[in-house]
């Protein structure tokens, strides 16, 4: 039964991110999801109380990836955990590709609907917190130069985001994972005390 909710739930979402991406999260309307994932409205009911609901679940399922990453670098030297977090890249620019519109409408929707921006905003600061941190860690043990980390965070963050928009824009532009690579570790490079 658990199995078979699973994948009721998964084809909502893979039903969701096709008609959002076709035809925008506005226009997309739970009937069609439904009917797209073959499943009734109170099997959708059941799994999200709200088209909103999908909406920011998906938006979870995508930065899950990014706090798995974060998570298996814990307990390293800091330099190192930077470097062990671009293993979440290739998933990340793989998943950025595939799903351009989809990501096109996180951003419209984040800048039209309060609730969706609230969603979007508390992982971007949640990240900005915990890169502070650990910059700030790098600091302390004597691993990093003097910097100021909330700044150095941001651009870390910047550069990550920047990166992204880029590989959705122009995806055969470079091989953006090994871009993301090499940026990241000419980041923590320059901020290694030599």
């Amino acid at each position: 039964m658990q199995q078979r909710s699973e994948e009721t739930r998964s084809k909502i979402m893979e039903s969701a991110i096709r008609l959002f991406s076709a035809r925008g999260y506005n226009k997309a309307s739970v009937d069609e999801i439904c009917a797209e994932a073959g499943i009734s409205k109170g099997a959708f009911y059941h799994h999200f109380k709200s088209k909103q609901a999908l909406f920011l679940a998906l938006l979870d399922g995508w930065l899950k990836t990014i706090d798995d990453a974060i998570e298996a670098s814990k307990d390293k030297p800091i330099p190192e955990t930077f470097k062990q977090m671009t293993q979440a890249f290739p998933y990340l620019f793989e998943s950025a590709g595939e799903n351009l519109p989809i990501f096109l409408e996180f951003w419209l929707q984040a800048s039209r609907d309060e609730k969706v921006w609230q969603a979007s905003i508390a992982p971007y600061r949640r990240y900005h917190k915990q890169f502070s941190d650990l910059i700030r860690q790098g600091v302390e043990e004597g691993s990093f130069v003097e910097v100021n980390p909330e700044l150095t965070a941001r651009m870390i963050i910047s550069t990550a985001m920047g990166l992204l928009l880029q590989s959705l824009l122009d995806p055969k532009g470079a091989k953006w994972e090994k871009v993301a690579r090499e940026s990241t570790s000419m980041l923590v490079d320059g901020l290694l005390r030599k």
